[in-house]
């Protein structure tokens, strides 16, 4: 069989589906909330968009999207689609290779690619895909990978034949240390995988097997339904939402860096008390830092993250330190501080993804915050009240927020406990 007769019955089989992969409007929307605040409208591109239905979703939230596939019928569904929504004006579709995109930089606001990055493969499309966003740019994708520690032999043999899989933390790690911060990630549900295998079982039920290649396409199908159904709780779809690192602070790995945000070490801890001290105009906050580094109980090795700016001083600091909610271990973020000579640089918000991004690839699922209403929100932070959680003595609810960095993780409810050295 030719590869020609492949390619003709592989999309034979898919054209039609509602989507090319496991998702759904839902995930959709949660991806595009952990955005955060977007231009009025934004520049979306839309990569391996197939029939696009992301595409419409975010059209219809006020996106100008131009959308990109190589098969060109998924376009041509795509622009009749969008005419029969009134969306025409806003959708643009282009027939090209996402690995040879023909985009000045920073031309996009947002870049999604939901199922489709396993064509060029996770790490090049970071690589390659950055380039493309303007400042402030988010970058939206959805992976495979390994939900169990020990996946079954079947099931690793299947995926390292076809596209080797990695962990969640594993891809996280790779997005950090490629330069990026990591807005969030969702683990997608298993209704996603029957949104996108219950209408491809009914077309392989229906597909004519005379057909030069349809057999071999159906029997693969079907292989890959079956895989799922037997071992589903050993691999499933993510989406990771990623911002590229301040260029003015990004981390040692960000490309054009200036200054650089990394983890403390012993040489800094002068420095970070002078700093903290500086910065809120007292002792008694670096008198709090050294206290919690004095406690094994609250201080956690490698969540005291600095900035330094490019003449090697230290521009701010972020700390995070163990905490509890009625008993369970969670993450406080306290203090934040910026040296008077760097604040409104950019240093504040650096420190801040990168000791957050830290926490999360420690495995942290929750981090808290008693701050400013209208600065935490641009990291995720939410009211903790949303979640049952309050401190044990009287602040306003909008100041006490909580993050959560690893949505599989059950949320505690109750009365915060901080540890001594804060004396509440």
């Amino acid at each position: 069989m030719s590869d020609n007769t492949s390619y003709d019955s592989f999309f034979a089989l898919h054209h039609g589906l509602p989507r090319q992969g496991p998702g759904s409007d839902a995930t959709t929307r949660r991806l595009l909330a952990l955005c955060g605040q977007l231009p009025e409208r934004p520049r979306v591109l839309d990569l391996g968009c197939g029939p696009g239905r992301s595409a419409l979703l975010l059209a219809a939230a006020g996106a100008e999207v131009t959308a990109v596939d190589l098969h060109e019928p998924f376009l041509a569904e795509l622009r009749e689609s969008a005419a029969a929504r009134g969306l025409d004006g806003s959708i643009h579709t282009l027939r090209a290779d996402m690995g040879a995109l023909p985009f000045p930089d920073g031309s996009f606001d947002l870049v999604w690619a939901e199922s489709s990055v396993f064509v060029l493969g996770f790490d090049r499309a970071l690589a390659e895909w950055r380039r493309l966003l303007a400042p402030g740019g988010t970058l939206v994708l959805t992976e495979c990978l390994w939900t169990s520690e020990e996946p079954a032999a079947e099931a690793r043999a299947f995926w390292d034949e076809h596209y080797p899989l990695r962990s969640l933390a594993a891809n996280t790690a790779a997005a950090v240390e490629a330069g990026y911060h990591v807005l969030g990630t969702l683990l997608q549900p298993e209704s996603d995988w029957d949104e996108y295998y219950g209408p491809l079982e009914a077309h392989a039920d229906a597909a004519d097997l005379t057909r030069p290649g349809m057999a071999e396409a159906v029997a693969g199908a079907r292989a890959e339904i079956a895989l799922r159904r037997a071992y589903g709780s050993d691999f499933g779809y993510a989406g990771f939402v990623l911002r590229p690192a301040d260029p003015r602070w990004g981390s040692p790995h960000a490309p054009g860096r200036r200054g650089s945000t990394r983890q403390e070490t012993a040489e800094d801890v002068p420095a970070v008390r002078a700093l903290v001290a500086a910065a809120f105009g007292s002792e008694a906050e670096a008198d709090l830092v050294d206290a919690l580094r004095r406690d094994p109980g609250a201080w956690l090795p490698g969540l005291s993250y600095v900035a330094e700016a490019p003449d090697g001083s230290v521009a701010a600091h972020a700390l995070i330190t163990r905490c509890r909610v009625d008993g369970v271990p969670v993450a406080a973020l306290a203090p934040v501080s910026v040296a008077p000579a760097h604040q409104r640089t950019g240093a504040g918000q650096a420190v801040v993804r990168a000791v957050l991004d830290a926490a999360r690839l420690r495995g942290e699922p929750l981090v808290l915050v008693l701050g400013h209403p209208e600065y935490y929100p641009r990291f995720g932070f939410v009211r903790a009240s949303e979640y049952g959680i309050r401190p044990g003595f009287e602040v306003p609810d909008e100041a006490m927020m909580a993050l959560v960095l690893d949505g599989s993780v059950p949320v505690p409810s109750g009365t915060i406990a901080y540890p001594a050295a804060f004396g509440v």
